[in-house]
């Protein structure tokens, strides 16, 4: 990350350029007018640019230089930042990289600039819950929670898991598991029948870089998932206990387990949502989980078109077709059915990604889509779905969304 001092110039330009200059100083610099990329690149307009809010984390983009109105500046280094929880992304930074430059880490980069000496992010915010607002901790407490709760039931392999995910990865869902609140995690799967470029647990070693995470090792018992869930419903009376987390693969590999975990928790509590996060591979195995009492599923796609899909998710012995049919079934057997859309200028808002979109979901009406911005190297993620052919801007996708359901980012209650 670059250092946090600023050196700063009086305004001569309505938009201006955020870089690092050679000691990793952020610079900002009006006199530079910065050009985006929403697959096309170009300037970003007024109505896709906020204040940056309060989370923001800028990050620096190693031997790529920042395109501008004047061409590259060489001399510089291009900037982009991380949104918090609840903003979804409009549009990419653009650079020119050099060809040396090393894989950018999995993480969403979203355009930044500087206006009347402010920083101003591309991006709208999409969601507001307390649950997923940053927090913070007194030395020790999050710690001495966590050791309470294990001290409780340590040989639990999901609570090992999940004080894991909350000590080193300051995974929300997992914390909320010992901070009894919210959604809480429950972990299930090592394995997983897609090879999605940007997973963040398992990555190829030609990819150019480490996962950010460790996947799960261990196939939890349902007695232990069922504790955990228990647990949490019985002090959190609108909680929620999802199945599947970025720590793991599919879920639905091991659709027996959760629908005996289900069983044990619904034979004891009927409050609460049990909420099964999946990529919708198998049809048969969500079944399996409805009947068993599952109340709500959020299907993970990046793209409504079969061609997109696959160059992104690389599926094992499923397709597109496939997860449609997943979603189908869900709204049809009455589930609170959530898309989570890993969104991508360029891609989410290209013409025929629109269209396709539509269609899907006049088919299958959700009760709501989740913007999620993906998290990759957007050369890479371009490189392997290809540049958009009429890109109409991430605010005219997410309108086309909301003309057919709710658009947010999290898991709700109602």
């Amino acid at each position: 990350m670059p250092r946090s001092s600023l050196a700063r110039i009086a305004t001569e330009s309505p938009v201006g350029l955020v870089s690092c200059d050679s000691t990793g100083a952020i610079e900002y610099d009006p006199r530079f007018v910065p050009l985006a990329d929403g697959g096309i690149v170009r300037e970003a307009s007024p109505a896709e640019l906020i204040a940056a809010p309060e989370g923001v984390v800028e990050m620096l983009l190693p031997q790529r230089a920042p395109l501008t109105t004047i061409g590259p500046l060489a001399e510089r280094t291009a900037m982009a930042v991380a949104l918090p929880a609840g903003y979804t992304r409009l549009l990419l930074p653009a650079y020119a990289a050099g060809r040396e430059a090393p894989p950018l880490p999995l993480f969403g980069y979203t355009f930044a600039c500087v206006i009347d000496d402010r920083l101003h992010v591309a991006a709208m915010r999409t969601d507001e819950d307390e649950d997923w607002e940053p927090r913070s901790f007194a030395a020790g407490e999050l710690e001495a929670t966590i050791d309470r709760r294990l001290s409780a039931d340590a040989a639990n392999r999901v609570l090992q898991q999940v004080a894991l995910c909350s000590r080193e990865y300051g995974c929300f869902t997992a914390q909320n598991v010992f901070l009894e609140r919210g959604e809480a995690a429950l972990p299930v799967s090592p394995k997983c029948n897609a090879r999605c470029i940007g997973c963040i647990s398992e990555q190829d070693d030609e990819s150019g870089f480490p996962s950010p995470q460790a996947r799960v090792a261990d196939e939890a018992t349902a007695r232990e998932l069922g504790a955990v869930a228990l647990h949490h419903l019985e002090l959190v009376d609108d909680g929620i206990v999802s199945f599947g987390q970025g720590c793991e693969g599919e879920p639905l590999l091991r659709s027996t387990a959760i629908a005996r975990a289900i069983e044990i928790v619904r034979g004891k509590r009927s409050n609460g949502t049990v909420n099964l996060n999946t990529n919708g591979s198998l049809t048969k195995a969500l079944a399996r989980c409805i009947d068993a009492g599952l109340d709500a599923v959020r299907v993970s796609l990046n793209s409504f078109r079969p061609e997109v899909y696959a160059a992104y998710y690389r599926p094992i012995g499923y397709g597109l077709e496939d997860v449609l049919a997943s979603v189908r079934l869900a709204c049809n057997r009455g589930l609170r059915v959530s898309l989570n859309l890993l969104t991508h200028p360029g891609v989410t808002d290209d013409r025929e990604e629109i269209a396709a979109m539509e269609a899907v979901l006049r088919d299958s009406p959700v009760t709501m889509i989740q913007t999620r911005t993906l998290n990759i190297d957007p050369e890479r993620y371009f490189a392997a779905v290809g540049r958009p052919k009429a890109p109409l801007g991430m605010r005219c996708a997410i309108e086309a969304m909301r003309r057919l359901a709710p658009v947010g980012n999290f898991t709700h209650t109602h």
